[in-house]
């Protein structure tokens, strides 16, 4: 019984014990300044009474807290508010809103789980999106012998409606905050010069926050926060003409005083030119991978790897010779081709 049924009880109860006494007295009551004023008092009982008598003179003993009632009554605050449990419906019957296989949405009605690292955009289950997230839809089927479990995958374009917070999908806002920007490629020789086929050839790219870092995040609900740090572990460089190179560090820039040596962390020196390329120069694809570490506020830690692209493109040619004619007195150069 709640505490406000309790007291109007208890006041109703009160309110008819004195209608009785009333009954019995007959007459007004009003409690006894002195009991030898007044005739026919029974003897008082142990305990807390007090004494009331009518305009007769006529007397009974009652208790205390009857006659008067309490003097605070109590009033209950509010209880604070609880927090509606998660209800999570499989065609309208309630269904565990997390479990090994993951948690429950009940707009997709199946366990969601997040793919971690996430597959690159050209696979078919972005759905041609470049932004949102990709998790496996899972439910189990049957039963007995029959029970399997069957996936379908689903693109989302912000947080999946899950009861139960994944700390991975705060880990990915976390990694939306960072903008992380594909690496800002430089070579030398650079863009609009002529390489040389066996000489050196400097590649590196400038150092920012957003395309090398380190850079650190964090994403929360209440409850649950998520904080996500990342760095640029090396850079892989796809040279165009079927080989690769990869550089740990972000590599050294090239200056006139350097002349003709090899870089120092990320050079290459081609082996033919590119004449022969419809372009007439090598496609060159710098890939910079990046390590996220994460830690959640409830203990749970995880690593992940993403990778930024950029590309640029390098003419490599032939060291032209200059033919010296030895009967006359002015060089002649060969006659260009192709490029």
């Amino acid at each position: 019984m709640v505490p406000r049924q309790r007291e109007r009880r208890r006041l109703m109860l009160r309110a008819a014990f004195l209608a009785t006494a009333f009954v019995l007295l007959g007459t007004t009551f009003a409690p006894a300044a002195s009991a030898q004023v007044y005739n026919k008092v029974p003897p008082k009982p142990k305990g807390d009474y007090v004494l009331i008598c009518n305009t007769n003179h006529d007397c009974m003993w009652i208790l205390r807290s009857v006659a008067e009632g309490d003097k605070k009554t109590p009033h209950p605050g509010k209880k604070p508010a609880k927090q509606p449990k998660p209800l999570c419906l499989y065609n309208g019957a309630p269904q565990a809103c997390t479990s090994a296989l993951g948690n429950w949405s009940n707009s997709q009605q199946c366990y969601l789980q997040s793919l971690s690292p996430p597959p690159p955009y050209s696979d078919p289950r972005w759905e041609g999106h470049t932004d949102g997230s990709i998790w496996a839809c899972v439910r189990e089927l049957g039963y007995d012998e029959g029970r399997h479990v069957v996936t379908r995958w689903v693109w989302l374009p912000g947080a999946p409606d899950t009861a139960v917070v994944d700390p991975v999908t705060l880990v990915y806002q976390a990694i939306a905050q960072m903008q992380l920007a594909p690496p800002l490629v430089k070579s030398a020789p650079g863009v609009g010069q002529v390489g040389l086929v066996n000489m050196p050839v400097w590649f590196w790219v400038d150092k920012t926050q957003n395309t090398w870092g380190p850079i650190v995040r964090t994403a929360s609900v209440p409850g649950l926060s998520v904080t996500a740090t990342a760095q640029v572990k090396a850079v892989n460089w796809s040279l165009g003409d079927g080989n690769t190179i990869r550089c740990e560090a972000a590599g050294t820039p090239y200056t006139k005083a350097m002349g003709v040596k090899d870089s120092p962390d990320c050079g290459y020196r081609y082996k033919k030119t590119s004449r022969e390329l419809p372009s007439c120069k090598y496609p060159v694809a710098a890939t910079a991978q990046w390590d996220i570490t994460w830690q959640s506020t409830l203990g749970d830690t995880g690593q992940l790897s993403m990778t930024q692209q950029a590309a640029t493109q390098l003419r490599i040619a032939d060291a032209v010779p200059v033919l010296v004619d030895p009967d006359g007195s002015e060089a002649v150069a060969p006659a260009k081709s192709g490029c």
